[in-house]
Parts: structure tokens; C-alpha cells; sequence
């Protein structure tokens, strides 16, 4: 299958970059509401809806939400892809919308969406809510998990850029994790057939992106969603998608998070998830935190007339800045930082440090700067 063409020609060219609020996917919304497969299913703190969205015709169900976390966008984005893609009255979607019933909640949390953050408008993580379901995204998504009865759950998020694929260097594009049930993350019926589901994106994905596929941690958290569902007995799949090279607007990720999705159905399509396949699942390499958005190598440091040869690692915020994400850059570490890896490097080959305040760099310090009076950093890269 030709993912890259697939792809581009379901790409909806009306959404993109980080900052994906509700304003963003209403009008998608009401453009795929062709036979009145919308509703509206609760509202948020502040009053916003919360939109349902309920295709095909098949008796496989699969439930899918994304935003959860409202600075958690890009699979957002490969909904919509997906969405398009079932719209497009090729073979492909006649297939699956005859096999499948998708109930997708693109935006879970549209006031964290809006003010780019984790939180909800309460400032509650809506996934560490679903024991106690303080709060009404919560009760939306767990109402519609009761009367949909799904057969799997897609629980759709974004990682950090600091995450990487183990030791390898190479960064965790995107990581999977089936949850576990219990504290000691046993592996019943239910939670196999979303471990063997992973593993078959897993092979397709390597073909594109090898190396850069990770496992998120299963340690066992009855508060957060997806242990839930698992411990309810639905088998639970988390997506995580990550950082692909220099693609801080997250376009690539998105291509190969549509992948991931369609190729996931296609296996349980075909019934490739009855089989144990354990064994592969653990051999995709767990997500580190082993990442900084740039690394410094070899800087001179002149501290009280004392000189020092070290490196130092610069970490980006994405703050929201009159409706636009911004990356500003900060000091976050400063030492021999072994083991870690930069998404940017550069040696700077014992070139002395200085900038315009104190003249020594300074964790939580923005990252304006210049070597050797010469080469002018701002923030975080050089500038010629």
C-alpha cells in the first residue's frame, strides 16, 4: 500500500501546526456531517461543546478521543486525515466502514486546547480523572464508553521532544503502549489483542521511519484512562506521537500517526491480532527521556575569572503568544551530559561564552548568547 499517496491525498490542508483549538475542527466538523453522523455529547468547564462524531456501519466498534490534553494536537490532526480518508468512496473506505463503526472525540478537553495547556479550564489532568470523574470531560468520555461499548479503544496523545528510542539515539517519532490492567501489568485476553495490534503497526512503521518506533512505560495507574478501559476489559492502545527531525510542527508525525491508524485496522481487518506476539511487543525498545532540543559541546565559561570548558543543553517552552505557539528557548542543563542526545548539536570548539546580562549561562537563563564575541545565537540557534 502506497502510504505516502494515501496520505496526501487525505491530508486536510485546513489544519496544521500546533495550535489546533475548536474553532479549528468545527468547520471540518460540519463539512463531514454529510448524513448527520454529528452530535453534541457534553460540554466542557467553560461551556464549550464537545463533538461526536459516528461513521460506518460495521459491527467491529472502535472508540477513539483525542485532546485529551489540550497542547496534545497532532494526532488531531491524523483523525481528521483518517475522517477524509473514510469520505473518499475508494475501496479502502468501502472496507472499512463496512467492517467497522468508529465513534471518534477529536477534541476532549477544547478549553485546554484553546489555552494550549495540559490541564483542563479547572486545571485538572483529565487522565488522571477516571476513578473520581471530577470533572464533565471526564464524564463525557466515560458515558460514551458505556453506551458505545466498544471493541477497542484508541486513546490519542502527544510526547514530549526529550523522548528517544532507548539508548539508540534516534528519536521516538512515535511510541505505543497497550496499558496495563493491574499493578503487576499481567497479560490477560484483553490486553493481548491491543499488544498484538501494536506490533502490527509496528511493522509497518519500521519500513518508514526505522528505528524510530518506542513503548511507553506500563506501569499501572488505575486513575488514567487507558488503565481503565484495560482493567473494564477493552482492549486500550495509546498513541504518543513525538518529534521526527526538524518537524516541530508535528506534519510529519501526523503522516505517520494516519499510518499507524489505518494500518492497525487493516490488521484487525484481517484478523492478524489472534495470535500471541508478546515477544515482539517487548522487543520494541522503551521510550527515554534522552533528548534536549539543542546541545552545546565544548563551550569556554569565564565564572568569577575562572575558566571552565563544558556543555550545556537548551530546552524549548512552546508558550502561547497572541494565538500562536511560540518556541523560546531556556538553559535547562549545564555538565558533562552523557547519555543525552540533541535534536540540534554543534561543537563550539572551546569558543569562549558571553551575552548581553551577567556573562555565564544560568538554568531557566532565555538562550541569546554568542561565542567567541562572533557568532550570535538567538534563541538557541545561530544566526549568520
Amino acid at each position: 500500500m502506497n502510504f505516502e499517496a494515501l496520505f496526501t491525498d487525505n491530508k486536510d490542508q485546513s489544519i496544521s501546526g500546533r495550535y489546533v483549538t475548536l474553532d479549528s475542527i468545527e468547520p471540518i466538523l460540519k463539512r463531514l456531517n454529510t448524513n448527520n453522523q454529528l452530535s453534541v455529547i457534553g460540554e466542557s468547564v467553560l461551556g464549550k461543546p464537545i463533538y461526536k462524531y459516528l461513521i460506518g456501519t460495521g459491527n467491529i466498534k472502535i472508540l477513539l478521543w483525542s485532546q485529551m490534553h489540550g497542547n496534545e494536537s497532532t494526532t488531531t490532526k491524523a483523525l481528521f486525515d483518517f475522517l477524509n480518508l473514510l469520505h473518499s468512496k475508494s475501496d479502502l473506505a468501502t472496507k472499512l466502514l463496512d467492517r467497522f463503526s468508529f465513534c471518534c472525540i477529536p477534541m476532549l478537553n477544547p478549553d485546554g486546547s484553546e489555552l494550549y495547556t495540559r490541564e483542563n479550564a479547572s486545571k485538572v489532568d483529565l487522565n488522571r480523572d477516571s476513578q473520581d470523574l471530577t470533572q464533565p470531560e471526564s464524564r463525557v468520555l466515560q458515558a460514551e464508553y458505556n453506551s458505545f461499548n466498544p471493541d477497542y479503544c484508541y486513546n490519542l496523545h502527544d510526547q514530549r521532544t526529550i523522548f528517544g528510542v532507548s539508548d539508540t539515539g534516534k528519536t521516538a517519532t512515535l511510541s505505543f503502549l497497550a496499558p496495563s490492567y493491574n499493578a503487576a501489568r499481567e497479560v490477560n485476553a484483553s490486553r493481548l489483542k491491543a499488544i498484538n495490534v501494536i506490533v502490527a503497526i509496528n511493522e509497518v512503521l519500521q519500513e518508514l521511519i526505522p528505528g524510530q518506533i518506542g513503548r511507553f512505560d506500563d506501569s499501572f495507574n488505575i486513575n488514567c484512562i487507558g488503565d481503565t478501559f484495560q482493567y473494564l476489559g477493552t482492549p486500550t492502545i495509546l498513541f504518543e506521537a513525538g518529534h521526527f527531525q526538524d518537524d516541530y510542527q508535528r506534519e510529519q508525525t501526523r503522516k505517520y500517526a494516519f499510518v499507524a491508524l489505518i494500518s492497525s485496522f487493516l490488521a484487525i481487518y484481517e484478523n492478524d491480532i489472534v495470535v500471541n506476539r508478546i515477544d515482539e511487543y517487548l522487543n520494541i525498545p522503551q521510550n527515554n527521556a534522552v533528548f534536549y532540543d539543542f546541545i552545546y559541546k565544548k563551550v569556554r565559561i569565564n565564572y568569577d575569572g575562572i575558566e571552565k570548558i563544558t556543555n550545556f543543553a537548551l530546552q524549548y517552552k512552546e508558550e502561547l503568544i497572541e494565538n500562536m505557539i511560540t518556541f523560546n528557548a531556556y538553559f535547562v542543563e549545564i555538565g558533562d551530559l552523557e547519555g543525552y542526545y540533541g535534536h540540534y548539536v554543534y561543537d563550539a570548539n572551546e569558543a569562549l561564552y558571553s551575552d548581553d546580562e551577567d556573562g555565564f549561562p544560568k538554568l531557566g537563563k532565555k538562550a541569546n548568547f554568542y561565542l567567541n564575541k562572533s557568532i550570535k545565537i538567538v534563541n538557541g540557534l545561530i544566526i549568520k
